[in-house]
């Protein structure tokens, strides 16, 4: 055993790539120095963590998560975005270019965002770059200053400063993309299929469910996938929620286009005929839809037609919340939440803590190109989660550490209790408290 072990991780079921069993986890300087069998003797020098029965999983990473600082800060931090995320078993995000003021679309941009974070994150952060229909100059500076990919809008996106690509936009994107090998990523809603939907607005769930047509997806979706056969350009589609663009992502992952696909925890256990009219925490675009297309989604996971399980946590403060669908800002605040949410409903439906583990660490670490996060192996940061698989909890919202206690899952009760995350083989939170000073970094693409 390499003599600069500082810390044994023990538990009788640890998440591994192989399978999940029990074994012991040895870390030397922040990394994992080795996996070894769980009764192993640990040098003298080690700390021990005994976990017993505990599951031990990687970190989450959460590529899709929406900081929204500088410039709306009272609509979340870094700080309180990254103390929910730690207590969540979160331990790597990646922020969303928009919402902020400025948004990350110029290289300036991105230092006012980098200036924002070294205030204090409790996780490990990158960034995403935007492209916009204005900015295809500014898409290489930003890529050269170490961006994780560039996200695009094909439909309004709520804020004036970050506008959406019209088709011929898109293509020129795409091209730019291709040409540098980025990532494009992609919010996917036709803008036209939305006018044309009937827009009543009011409290009536049914109403705002009507007014962003499946159709809209699909055909979002039909467009980038084409963009994407163009030009070769490695595009990913973001929280997908209509199910009737699986059967074109699968066609299009068959042909061997460069595509991925995410959907969200929301999108996976809450439903259309659950929301309660004038809920509008349940408001987010695209929208929550019914049981039977949330079935096909978790068929789509299990398929591997869907890459990532990720939030798309996206907050505002509590009055931007009006019982109005039309007109209350749309987003689920989730990010201390996904990890019991998607395994409450995944045990429900016969998937293991491996499967989760995959779909919400390994496969979005694969996506942003994190290769030393996702996974317990050998070399790999050791970014843990401890999840008490079998126990329960109800959710308050003033439990909770975002910016502003509005979540979707008030009064839910949740199987999975995370008892402790580790950043680099340093505890940062404890039964869903975060211990230390944040000590997370800032994270560039390699």
């Amino acid at each position: 055993m390499d003599r600069n072990v500082e810390l044994i991780l023990r538990s009788t079921r640890v998440v591994l790539p192989g399978g999940t069993g029990p074994a012991a986890v040895a870390v030397a300087d922040g990394r994992i120095a080795a996996v070894l069998p769980h009764g192993e003797p640990a040098p003298p020098t080690a700390v021990v963590e005994d976990l017993g029965d505990d599951v031990l999983l990687p970190g989450l990473v959460d590529t899709h998560v929406h900081v929204n600082d500088p410039g709306r800060s009272e609509w979340e931090g870094f700080r309180s975005a990254t103390r929910a995320a730690a207590a969540g078993g979160v331990t790597t995000l990646v922020d969303m270019p928009l919402n902020s003021l400025p948004p990350t679309t110029t290289v300036a941009g991105l230092r006012a965002k980098r200036a924002a974070a070294r205030a204090g994150v409790h996780t490990d952060v990158g960034f995403w770059g935007g492209a916009l229909p204005t900015n295809l100059a500014d898409l290489r500076p930003l890529h050269d200053a170490g961006v994780f990919g560039f996200k695009s809008f094909l439909s309004p996106s709520g804020v004036e400063e970050f506008p959406h690509l019209s088709r011929s936009d898109l293509d020129a994107v795409a091209r730019r993309a291709a040409a540098l090998g980025a990532l494009l990523i992609v919010h996917a809603e036709d803008p036209h299929h939305l006018e044309g939907a009937p827009q009543r607005g009011g409290a009536r769930y049914a109403d705002f469910l009507a007014s962003r047509p499946r159709a809209a997806e699909n055909e979002a979706v039909g467009a980038l996938l084409a963009a994407a056969r163009r030009h070769g350009t490695r595009v990913h589609v973001l929280h997908l929620s209509s199910a009737d663009a699986l059967p074109a992502l699968a066609a299009a992952r068959a042909e061997g286009l460069p595509v991925t696909v995410e959907t969200c925890p929301h999108f996976l256990t809450l439903t259309a005929e659950e929301v309660p009219d004038g809920a509008t925490e349940f408001k987010c675009c695209p929208p929550i839809r019914e049981a039977a297309n949330q079935d096909a989604l978790w068929a789509a996971l299990a398929d591997g037609t869907v890459d990532c399980v990720v939030s798309d946590h996206s907050p505002c403060t509590a009055d931007l919340k009006v019982p109005d669908f039309a007109r209350a800002w749309g987003g689920i605040s989730s990010l201390q939440l996904g990890l019991p949410a998607v395994w409450t409903a995944a045990r429900r439906r016969g998937h293991t803590l491996h499967d989760v583990a995959r779909w919400m660490a390994g496969a979005p670490a694969a996506l942003a190109g994190l290769a030393a996060k996702g996974t317990i192996a050998p070399g790999k940061d050791a970014d843990f989660a401890v999840l008490a698989p079998d126990e329960t909890f109800t959710v308050d919202p003033a439990a909770l550490h975002h910016r502003n206690p509005v979540t979707a899952y008030a009064g839910r009760t949740l199987r999975g209790v995370v008892r402790s995350t580790w950043l680099r083989g340093r505890k940062i939170a404890d039964h869903g408290t975060p211990l230390t000073e944040p000590t997370g970094r800032l994270l560039e693409r390699a």
